[in-house]
């Protein structure tokens, strides 16, 4: 099995954990530090949440400010439009905001948001055909 851990800096590692914590994600312990949490997404997707001076150590080149201009794009695919929809407004609640409408394009429906530190994340449900 090929896993995927996708590295983000955050400006403060408690607050993200916090965050993401109150969207329902867990966190794997033996990953886990001062300077580092281990995000669980699913069996083989995992995401780093580093403090900037970690993250710093992994790159010669600068952080980007993800508050003002946008270098990736998370997606995540969901079981159902509510999920979609329950998860955008439990990110706002927590502090995160809505950056972008959401859009149905019939065969798929898409909103998201940003987190704490302005990381976009997209949630998508795609229907099956019938």
């Amino acid at each position: 099995m090929t896993a995927i851990f996708v590295n983000l800096p955050v400006r403060a590692l408690d607050k993200s954990v916090a965050f993401f914590t109150s969207l329902g994600f867990t966190f794997d312990a033996r990953f886990c530090d001062d300077t580092a949490a281990c995000m669980v997404v699913s069996d083989s997707i995992f995401v780093m949440l580093l403090t900037h001076e970690k993250f710093q150590g992994f790159t010669p080149r600068p952080i980007c400010d993800a508050r003002e201009r946008t270098e990736v794009l998370l997606c995540l695919s969901l079981d159902s439009r509510d999920q979609v929809d329950t998860l955008v407004g439990a990110a706002v609640a927590a502090g995160g905001s809505i950056y972008n409408e959401p859009q149905d394009h019939g065969f798929m429906y898409g909103h998201g948001f940003q987190d704490i530190d302005g990381h976009i994340w997209e949630l998508i449900h795609m229907t099956t055909p019938a």
